[in-house]
């Protein structure tokens, strides 16, 4: 018997077949978007004024509205979520308009994502309402306004809610506290005030609660025991005082960021935070803890980001045992260090250390940190530092800030490289000689004042103030300089 040949033997005519019939199936699963889904779609293109990057340009009547860009269809021929991303450093990736109610029409809707659109604006949308499935509410970084419902706790099925970024005012309803659901809570970035409802402890299921960037006012609430699983807990840039609560030690198995700085908080800083061991950011910067920072912090082997500025602490600081730190701030506090500590000149890893008026007193030359290559910031002002910053400085290639304010360093300016990426570059009040280098003029800000330089500025729009008191400097801003013949 004569054998079949490859493509027609028994087993590949078997493929072909099972080839046509997923084929036909997935032509039936990719079958046109439900009208009422395309129509609450278009409705909603309707409300956007402007799209300039041509976000929405391909939803058009009569294509499958489920192959729109932003557009998910899970379940059969119905939309269940609208994803629509604007990118922060593209200044045209934005939308303009309003949320138009036509998206009432999508009732298999789980998940509305808009975020980063900058230019949304209107009241909070009440069709949220009319979605039967909706568990999922990110819109984040618009323009939104007004109050946040009263009944926003209707919306029982809510695991996510996001409203950060946007213009909200008033409290926050209480009623929030009948979305046991929610595994995340993010209102931060708004303008609302009053205090924290204690019926927020509801929610056991939080592992973010964000409520930073607003007018909050009154305590931190002493309701943490309620959750296991919180991960986030930020209340920074608010106007919240009193303690930190004994409660919130209860997170220490799972907090990995706290964030509770620029408020007005007191006291000292509880030892219990010596046993966050999962801890990776804690920000506790501009408020008026005083007192000395606990030796539990020695405990603190994992964490990554430490802010202290900017309150009343005191001598000693403890050692601390971390393989690597990415940025660190202390300055502004009672602290006399004398050196930038070991922990740090060690890591491999920082990019901001920040230790104004930490009472150092070292030359900048014998200091060798392990890397420099990706510092961002540094900031050493208002210490007793001496020698040069150039082997330092030199090395770097991504910095952006560095402040040295009042210090007595020494060295000529003209042996400084200006990367690319320094934006702020203050040595006021050292012992700085030498010329102005031409490269200062693709700086942001720039002081030099009260130093030894000496010739002609370079033209750029600083003011005078950022060369006075200096030996020779002269032209624009300051006087002319002197021609001799």
């Amino acid at each position: 018997m004569m054998e079949l040949p490859l493509s027609h033997s028994p087993s590949s005519l078997l493929l072909i077949s099972f080839s046509i019939f997923i084929l036909c199936c997935l032509k039936l699963a990719s079958a046109t978007c439900h009208l009422d889904d395309e129509s609450g779609l278009l409705g909603f293109r309707s409300g956007i004024t402007e799209d300039p990057s041509g976000m929405l340009v391909s939803w058009k009547p009569g294509t499958d509205c489920c192959t729109w860009p932003g557009i998910n269809c899970l379940f059969k021929d119905r939309v269940t979520s609208i994803s629509l991303y604007g990118q922060p450093d593209k200044p045209n990736s934005f939308l303009s308009g309003r949320i138009s109610p036509s998206l009432s029409k999508l009732r298999s809707l789980d998940g509305i994502y808009l975020q980063d659109l900058r230019n949304i604006s209107g009241p909070f949308p009440n069709l949220l309402f009319g979605l039967p499935n909706l568990q999922f509410i990110y819109i984040q970084n618009s323009k939104l306004s007004g109050p946040i419902p009263d009944n926003i706790g209707k919306m029982t099925r809510l695991g996510s809610l996001s409203l950060a970024g946007n213009r909200f005012t008033g409290k926050i309803p209480s009623s929030i506290s009948e979305l046991t659901q929610l595994g995340q809570l993010n209102l931060g970035g708004n303008l609302l005030t009053g205090e924290i409802p204690d019926g927020i402890r509801r929610l056991k299921n939080l592992t973010l609660l964000n409520l930073e960037r607003n007018q909050l006012s009154g305590g931190v609430p002493d309701f943490f025991s309620s959750f296991t699983d919180l991960r986030v807990l930020s209340l920074s840039h608010n106007k919240l005082s009193g303690k930190i609560p004994a409660t919130i030690s209860s997170l220490a198995p799972k907090l990995a960021y706290l964030e509770l700085g620029h408020n007005a908080l007191i006291g000292k800083i509880p030892d219990f935070l010596g046993t966050f061991k999962a801890l990776d950011t804690l920000d506790l910067s501009w408020n008026r803890f005083s007192g000395v920072v606990p030796k539990s912090f020695g405990n603190l082997t994992k964490i990554f980001n430490l802010d202290l500025s900017n309150n009343f602490l005191v001598d000693p600081f403890p050692e601390m045992y971390v393989k690597g730190i990415e940025s660190l701030d202390l300055s502004n506090n009672g602290f006399h260090l004398d050196v930038i500590p070991k922990w740090v000149t060690s890591s491999p890893i920082i990019y901001s250390l920040k230790l104004a008026g930490c009472g150092i007193k070292m030359k900048l030359d014998d200091w060798k940190p392990s890397q420099t290559y990706f510092y961002d910031y540094i900031d050493l002002s208002g210490n007793q530092v001496s020698g040069s910053p150039i082997e330092l400085l030199n090395r770097t290639d991504y910095l952006v800030g560095f402040w040295a304010s009042g210090n007595g360093l020494r060295f000529n300016m003209e042996s400084l490289r200006i990367v690319k990426t320094l934006k702020d570059l203050d040595l006021s009040r050292n012992l700085v000689f030498g010329k102005v280098p031409q490269a200062i003029s693709g700086l942001q800000k720039f002081n030099v004042s009260h130093n030894h330089l000496c010739g002609r500025i370079p033209a750029t729009d600083f003011p005078a103030s950022a060369f006075l008191g200096n030996d020779c400097l002269c032209g624009s801003p300051l006087a002319p300089c002197k021609v001799y013949k």
